[in-house]
């Protein structure tokens, strides 16, 4: 707020209260002129001073109200959204061209790796490969002369050991290669490679770069982390004393940054156990998507517990004073000494549930909720007004 709006502000609440001062201490002197008594529950002001205040009246509205639970978390996506990428054998960064905030596509490349192992693994599995189509020939001959009787059991047991150590070999060999991300079916004997291209996993965005050329890596080292942010959920803290109070399917309304736009999420889960501080865990999908929803951000929620259908005023209708509530009716205009007043009457009431600027108010038995006219702006002038003639001072 600008200082000259702030300074104009606190004058028009000067002009205010000093109007009605004065109409306090003029209408204490007409009435003492004329006998007249205002009771203790009346606050009366001049036509004038009922716009200047701005005050306006209404009436009690059936309104279906939500008892809600104010809750914080964080937005987080579930593991399957989430990746972290590492090259299996480690080696040296030849080249990357990525930043944090890059979208990546599932089987992008993220970096070229150089690494002597990879030249290493190849070798060994051409080499093991053609040992094992030698071995399939041998153990196919042998069997056709065991059959025959011409070669002994012995001979036979160990051409069949050789020929499974070799399967075995080139099958292990054959996983290796595809924990680097090499195809094992199109390697030949030329086009052995010292490099590998890492690959994303997941489609989403880069959140995390930890390469750079020529850097060296081992296998433990986290080069990127990827985060899709399509399925989001909330991960919310809640005490142990509402537990009872949140379930599945249960609505949920959600802000982030201080935004007024909102969010809308549906329970889904709902914590089994409660952790040492007293507080236990509720998760919830997010059901409508929007581009500002990132993993990590802080939240502000509001969950629906239970309704009902309930007698309600505009929250600023209701005005609090020694810890009691209270709300302003009009009682009557009258004309005196050649001014037009209205007096409007006080009466004490009590707060229930509070949701989208509306209160449940319990209203006394007597009480006429179709005929009054209740005053649902400028209810706090009233009130300094009341305070202001002495008769609700502290």
């Amino acid at each position: 707020m600008s200082k000259v709006r702030f300074i104009n502000n606190v004058l028009y609440c000067i002009i205010i209260i000093s109007s009605i001062s004065c109409t306090g201490k003029n209408r204490t002197t007409e009435n003492a002129n004329a006998s007249e008594v205002i009771p203790d529950d009346i606050v009366e002001m001049r036509h004038d001073q009922i716009k200047l205040a701005g005050i306006d009246t209404g009436s009690v509205k059936i309104r279906f109200l939500y008892r809600i639970l104010k809750v914080n978390g964080t937005i987080a996506v579930p593991p399957q959204n989430y990746a972290t990428v590492c090259s299996p054998l480690g080696g040296f960064i030849r080249s990357s061209n990525l930043l944090p905030g890059n979208s990546v596509v599932k089987g992008q490349t993220l970096a070229i790796i150089d690494n002597q192992e990879f030249v290493d693994i190849q070798e060994t599995y051409l080499e093991s490969k053609n040992k094992l189509e030698y071995a399939e020939a041998e153990f196919k001959r042998h069997s056709d002369l065991y059959k025959e009787d011409v070669y002994s059991e012995m001979n036979m047991q160990q051409v069949t050991a050789d020929y499974k150590n070799l399967k075995a070999q080139v099958s292990a060999l054959e996983q290796k290669l595809a924990l680097i991300g090499l195809d094992p079916s199109g390697l030949r004997e030329d086009n052995i490679s010292r490099s590998i291209a890492l690959k994303a996993p997941i489609n989403g965005f880069i959140k995390t770069v930890n390469v750079n050329i020529g850097k060296s890596i081992s296998a433990t080292d986290i080069l990127f982390e990827i985060v899709n942010n399509d399925k989001l959920f909330l991960d919310l803290t809640l005490f142990e004393k509402d537990a009872n109070k949140v379930s599945q399917g249960q609505k949920i309304r959600f802000f982030i940054n201080n935004e007024t736009e909102e969010h809308e999420a549906v329970i889904y889960q709902t914590g089994k156990s409660v952790d040492t501080d007293k507080t236990f865990k509720v998760y919830a999908t997010v059901t409508k998507g929007c581009k500002n929803l990132l993993s990590g951000m802080y939240v502000k929620a509001i969950i629906e517990t239970s309704g009902k259908e309930v007698a309600a005023l505009p929250s600023d209708a209701i005005v609090s004073f020694n810890d009691k509530d209270y709300i302003f009716v009009f009682n009557k205009n009258k004309e005196e000494a050649g001014s037009s007043f209205t007096e409007y009457r006080i009466i004490e009431v009590k707060k229930g549930i509070t949701e989208g600027g509306y209160t449940e108010v319990i209203l006394p038995a007597d009480f006429d909720q179709i005929k009054a006219k209740i005053v649902v702006k400028g209810a706090y002038n009233l009130l300094s007004a009341k305070k202001n003639a002495g008769e609700m001072a502290c």
